[in-house]
């Protein structure tokens, strides 16, 4: 008990520290900010006509998609879950280029599981009602409902991560040494929980069976492959942005492990897409009207038919940029290679 006054006083000053080391910054720090207040401003806007006229003013479809809302949602849950791709090389392998950045990872899976939320959040007809999405509060309906088994695992992720990134800080703010007592299962636990977040988040939609695109067990593979894709993606060239910024230092040879890692996660997720192609064309079923739509048109309608062959040939020049050596190793190369996959 004596402990507790002096942890909650270093505690407070932590908080103060970090409150007061994010409140300064130079001129386009600022501008940058402002930036992203104008974006939530027009966003909160644009929510409060939701609320006042309805869903119906997003004019989201379902046929294709879920709209910008649950497409955002899931591509979120793949940066969040994409963390692992940094845990496992540096805990479970030992390897300190990447032990050394591997916080910024788990920095931005809290991140992404937050807007994970606010998507959810937008999304709902009747947020009045959102209290019943909270374990042991609301009616979650578990374990019949898979919404409740996305929610749980979420909510477990993010609580996990912000606890070590905070923990690590914490320690780090102190000149202390972490525990690896606590750390060490803490990271264990969380590589099969970065896991099952895109797990389920693909069983949400390969259970509707009256969408033949999605009901496919090929799809959870390749929700998790996309992801350790397109979220190094963005810890890549985030990496560079900071080395250049701050005086944190970011090693080379870590920049490179991560593509070379995104390099092969994007080989399977080529491979999966190909042999569901040639799965639903070979077979030449009712259930090939989907990929007729998206590849080809279908009975004129060809509103897609430009991006997703955008998409796949992004990928395409992707995978090249990321598995060729020299082109991995050359940052500019290395970075078109990366907003390619992005934008893939």
């Amino acid at each position: 008990m004596s402990r507790n006054p002096g942890f909650l006083q270093a505690l407070l000053r932590f908080v103060a520290q970090s409150a007061r080391l994010v409140s300064q910054g130079p001129a386009t720090y600022w501008l940058w900010l402002g930036f992203l207040i104008l974006l939530i401003i027009s966003g909160v806007s644009a929510y409060l006509t939701q609320l006042d006229e309805g869903l119906i003013v997003t004019s989201m479809r379902d046929p294709v998609s879920w709209g910008m809302y649950i497409g955002n949602f899931t591509f979120l849950v793949g940066v969040a879950a994409a963390a692992v791709i940094l845990v496992i090389p540096a805990y479970i392998y030992n390897w300190k280029p990447i032990k050394e950045i591997v916080i910024f990872g788990e920095i931005l899976a809290v991140s992404a599981i937050l807007m994970c939320i606010l998507f959810v959040t937008v999304d709902i007809g009747r947020p009045d009602r959102f209290w019943h999405l909270m374990p042991g509060i609301g009616t979650l309906n578990f374990p019949e409902s898979l919404l409740a088994w996305d929610i749980l695992v979420l909510t477990a992720y993010f609580f996990l991560n912000l606890f070590v990134v905070t923990y690590l800080l914490y320690k780090a703010y102190n000149g202390e040494e972490f525990n690896k007592k606590i750390v060490w299962p803490l990271v264990i636990f969380g590589i099969p929980l970065a896991i099952s977040i895109h797990t389920v988040t693909a069983f949400l939609f390969n259970g509707l069976a009256a969408r033949s695109f999605w009901n496919a067990s090929i799809l959870a593979p390749r929700f998790l492959a996309s992801a350790f894709c397109s979220g190094p993606a963005i810890m890549v060239v985030l990496f560079q942005v900071l080395r250049r910024t701050t005086k944190l230092e970011f090693k080379n040879e870590a920049i490179w492990k991560v593509a070379e890692l995104m390099a092969y996660a994007l080989a399977f997720n080529l491979f999966l897409l190909g042999a569901e192609v040639f799965k639903e064309f070979y077979s030449d079923t009712h259930h090939l009207l989907p990929f007729l739509y998206m590849f080809t048109g279908l009975e004129g309608h060809d509103p897609i038919v430009q991006y997703v062959w955008a998409a796949v040939l992004l990928q395409v020049l992707a995978f090249v940029l990321l598995v060729v050596p020299r082109t991995r190793k050359n940052l500019i190369t290395l970075n078109i290679g990366c907003l390619a996959l992005w934008g893939g």
